[in-house]
């Protein structure tokens, strides 16, 4: 997986690559679907939600740049696998599911695979995690028609977020905060799962 789907299409940060070898894929996608665990494409988890590719993972985490002092912001928890990949490079993560049951299988999943320095909440992602703001970098793994506001104002000055953005047609947008303001750009056309808010937002 990691050469033939990752290094070859140009990921090459060294500590998502050891973090991409170390978290095992297979821990964090249905029992019938583990043959493909390490397949490079999205598996479903129910809820009408995916394990997003191999691919999308890696090239996001190396993204945002990561280092071993920033605190993260992850928006979707999912599978947790993402979380995982997170945990394994950055100081401290800190994410967020809207969907209950997706959430408690994150925590026994990451807690049975003794991940430490991550904490959880479930609730709606668009109004981010306000209590343990500012963050060094934000990931959100499902697409909102454009970036939440509350997210921007959580990211630290000199902070990054990745994030998937639109409705048909959706693109990585990278979002850049400095002491002048902000900067967007948009990189690789994807497909992410919509954005999901609660019905009292």
């Amino acid at each position: 997986m990691i050469e033939l789907q990752i290094e070859a299409r140009g990921v090459k940060d060294p500590l998502v690559l050891a973090a991409m070898r170390k978290v095992p894929r297979e821990r964090f996608v249905p029992v019938d679907l583990v043959p493909h665990a390490y397949e490079d494409r999205a598996l479903p988890i129910g809820h009408g939600v995916t394990i997003s590719q191999p691919y999308i993972v890696a090239y996001m985490t190396e993204a945002l740049a990561l280092t071993r002092d920033h605190r993260v912001l992850e928006i979707g928890t999912g599978s947790a696998y993402q979380t995982a990949i997170l945990a394994e490079i950055a100081g401290e993560v800190f994410t967020v599911e809207i969907i209950r049951a997706l959430a408690w299988r994150a925590r026994e999943t990451l807690g049975a695979l003794g991940y430490t320095n991550v904490r959880f909440r479930e609730g709606d992602g668009y109004a981010g995690w306000r209590e343990e703001a500012p963050y060094d970098r934000i990931i959100v793994t499902a697409a909102p028609p454009e970036i939440p506001q509350p997210l921007v104002e959580q990211l630290a000055v000199g902070g990054r977020m990745v994030i998937p953005v639109g409705d048909e047609i959706q693109w990585i947008v990278i979002v850049e905060k400095t002491p002048d303001g902000v900067a967007q750009r948009r990189t690789i056309p994807v497909a992410f799962v919509p954005f999901t808010r609660s019905t009292s937002s």
